[in-house]
């Protein structure tokens, strides 16, 4: 069989043995140029032979290597960092509550909006009462949900009760919204006979099988390809829902998170993946866990649809999601979204925020 010559320039590949063999072929041009042990007319025969036996088509015209967009001889144009633009952060509401446009107004009843108000505050109630019961020795652990109400209320206010949960620990709001009790909830944490898991798990490790609430673990990240395989199995199943898994930007330093977003886009799989960014992992600051453009820059690197919103503006989340499920469930594919908010208590009740972040920093969120 013929080998079709090696060509050169911005259309063609040459294997990297085709280009070695070109260039033993143009070394051995030279005057008096030879191999050891042969002469050089011998030594250019077999460089010949060689070449032409390893000779590629050009990509046009054979096999393509899918992530070759264009050649560029340009050293310039490698060794990048960053994607360009920073990723926009989505909102809806200015910093007194106004609508920034009227496109944006909610498309939700009066009585919805009340009840995601009322869910949020009673969120809030729950947890200064168990907080404080902790701190008396009635509960053995407790973690607040303090500043990041929003994100939980408005995700789950787009949801159905078919969409499948996974959450890490820090969703109390989502399973409120979602009909959980707060008598549910304070069984759980005491850990009576009450409790849906028997006393068998540590307090705020909630679970509902009424819910469609996957019940939390407490190793980081080991929800996130669970996500990705339950959402492959609804996809299988034809089913018109999808998974969200919820996770923190601590998390999203994991193997798994990186795992469960290669599998989840591979497989196409309908499950939106929403990132918490509050700032710290337990004590440790956004600042020293990462150098890249948070956690949304991540998920365009698999080549899965990304989305950043202001999460502390509930309908900004609440759009955001809205149309993040809109694509996993009609798409059957995968979506990020990352949510900007901040811890507003301490990572839990083992843990002191005082050490690592000052009233001033704290102060400046916590505002009317």
């Amino acid at each position: 069989m013929q080998a079709t010559p090696l060509r050169y320039g911005a259309a063609a590949a040459p294997s990297c043995a085709g280009r070695l063999a070109a260039a033993a072929a143009a070394q051995l041009r030279r005057p008096g140029a030879a191999l050891a042990g042969c002469g050089g007319t011998t030594a250019w025969a077999r460089a010949q032979q060689w070449s032409a036996r390893l000779g590629q088509r050009a990509l046009s015209e054979g096999p393509k290597h899918p992530n070759i967009g264009r050649f560029s001889s340009d050293l310039g144009e490698q060794f990048i960092n960053n994607f360009g633009e920073p990723f926009v952060t989505f909102r809806v509401m200015d910093e007194h509550g106004g609508v920034l446009h009227p496109s944006l107004e909610p498309d939700v009843s009066q009585e919805e909006a009340v009840r995601m108000y009322k869910t949020m505050v009673q969120l809030t109630v729950m947890d200064s009462i168990l907080y404080e019961a902790q701190r008396q020795g009635r509960l053995s652990f407790y973690m607040t949900n303090y500043g990041e109400e929003a994100t939980h209320i408005g995700s789950a206010s787009v949801l159905t009760n078919e969409d499948v949960i996974y959450g890490q620990y820090r969703e109390a709001g989502v399973l409120l919204w979602r009909g959980f009790t707060l008598q549910e909830a304070v069984d759980q944490c005491v850990g009576n006979i009450d409790s849906s898991d028997r006393g068998r798990m540590m307090p705020v490790h909630y679970g509902s099988k009424r819910l469609n609430f996957h019940t939390i673990s407490s190793p980081l990240a080991t929800q996130l390809p669970q996500a990705a395989g339950a959402a492959y199995a609804l996809k299988l199943q034809n089913k018109d829902a999808c998974v969200v898994c919820y996770f923190g930007d601590g998390a999203a330093s994991e193997g798994d998170f990186h795992g469960a977003l290669n599998f989840a886009a591979t497989l196409e799989c309908p499950v939106i993946f929403f990132c918490r960014n509050n700032g710290y992992a337990i004590s440790t600051p956004i600042r020293e866990q990462y150098r890249g453009d948070g956690i949304a820059v991540r998920g365009v690197s698999y080549n899965i649809k990304t989305a950043r919103c202001d999460g502390n503006d509930t309908w900004a989340v609440h759009h955001v999601m809205k149309k993040a499920r809109e694509i996993a469930v009609k798409e059957k594919i995968p979506v990020l979204v990352e949510a900007m908010t901040y811890r507003g208590g301490h990572h839990s009740t083992s843990d002191d925020a005082s050490r690592y972040r000052g009233t001033d920093e704290l102060n400046s969120w916590c505002t009317a």
